[in-house]
């Protein structure tokens, strides 16, 4: 979840800053029980130690990954500007990490379909998307000292087969906590090996040397550039269709050297604008980081379910100046 910080940067919301983090570190308590709860129940394993070739994986997150062709999940293999990419956004193990999170994946996909319904234009249809908190930061620092839990292949493997059955993206999104971007991106590599598999960086939730939650964390573009060419590597070398690639932002300082991040011929990098508040603090905010994105990338927009005061119709969103290629819902 970004942007709890968002209403000292954009303004008063519908929820206060200091409430949107107790139920944020509540979820993150949640999703530590849950962990340790499943850590038990397999003995100390779990499908994380599964190679993609047994038996017990080939009848779940490996059968699912199964790669569905060399295209996009509605055609084509260029995502920008052909599609326009409506987005839900969470995690399923607490509500209050997001939408997407509400419900069985196959129930939300069908609410996701609906709302990006609203964004469909005759020139410019729409692309659904999934995005799953995959590393979720987390308050407790866990046995490694990263304050950081992922998802299980499992997990994913559910995700991924509601998104294909929706023709949707999955898109893998990463709060690293205290563990480096890179790091976390490599560990899900078998699924970011899939054609309708994207990455998302949620520097917010990067804070090496604090508590996720106690501060507003950053990447810098030396590392952006890092994972962005790790990644641009497997679109190469398995030619596979454009890959969405988002940077989640609300402040000025959550990317560092913006201006230095690279373009890759394989992605769509795209910068999210992030952060919850009114309708006029918000478009403010999309004015001022949009103005500032380099030549060739892409701007998203994020909607709050909760926090947002007087939630945008896609009418409104579309309006924005320029229209955001993202939309992302929360």
């Amino acid at each position: 979840m970004s942007g709890p910080v968002a209403g000292q940067t954009l303004g008063m919301a519908t929820t206060p800053p200091s409430v949107y983090w107790r139920r944020r570190i509540v979820a993150l308590a949640t999703l530590v029980a849950v962990a340790v709860a499943l850590v038990l129940l397999l003995g100390g394993g779990g499908d994380d130690d599964e190679e993609p070739g047994s038996d017990r994986a080939e009848t779940g997150a490996a059968a699912a990954a199964r790669a569905p062709g060399s295209e996009l999940p509605r055609g084509g293999r260029r995502i920008f500007p052909d599609f326009r990419v409506v987005a839900f956004y969470g995690a399923p193990q607490d509500d209050e990490l997001g939408v997407l999170g509400i419900g069985p994946p196959a129930r939300v996909a069908r609410r996701l379909e609906r709302v990006a319904r609203g964004y469909a234009r005759r020139s410019r249809p729409v692309l659904p998307a999934m995005e799953l908190i995959a590393t979720v930061a987390a308050a407790h620092p866990g046995d490694d000292g990263r304050h950081r839990i992922r998802q299980t292949n499992a997990t994913i493997a559910r995700y991924l087969r509601a998104a294909r059955r929706a023709k949707a993206l999955l898109v893998l999104d990463i709060q690293p906590g205290h563990a480096d971007f890179l790091e976390e991106a490599m560990h899900f590599e078998r699924w970011l090996r899939e054609p309708d598999v994207g990455l998302a960086l949620d520097p917010e939730w990067h804070t090496p040397g604090a508590q996720p939650g106690s501060e507003i964390g950053s990447v810098d573009a030396r590392t952006v550039n890092a994972v962005s060419a790790w990644l641009d590597r497997i679109v190469a070398e398995r030619r596979l269709p454009q890959k969405l690639f988002v940077v989640h932002q609300f402040t000025e300082g959550m990317i560092r050297g913006k201006a230095r991040v690279k373009r890759r011929r394989g992605l769509a990098i795209t910068f999210n604008v992030d952060g919850f508040g009114d309708r006029a603090n918000k478009l403010a905010k999309y004015a001022e980081f949009t103005a500032a994105t380099p030549e060739g990338f892409h701007d998203g927009f994020k909607l709050f379910y909760r926090e947002d005061t007087d939630l945008m119709t896609p009418g409104a969103v579309l309006d924005l100046r320029p229209p955001p290629d993202l939309v992302v819902y929360e």
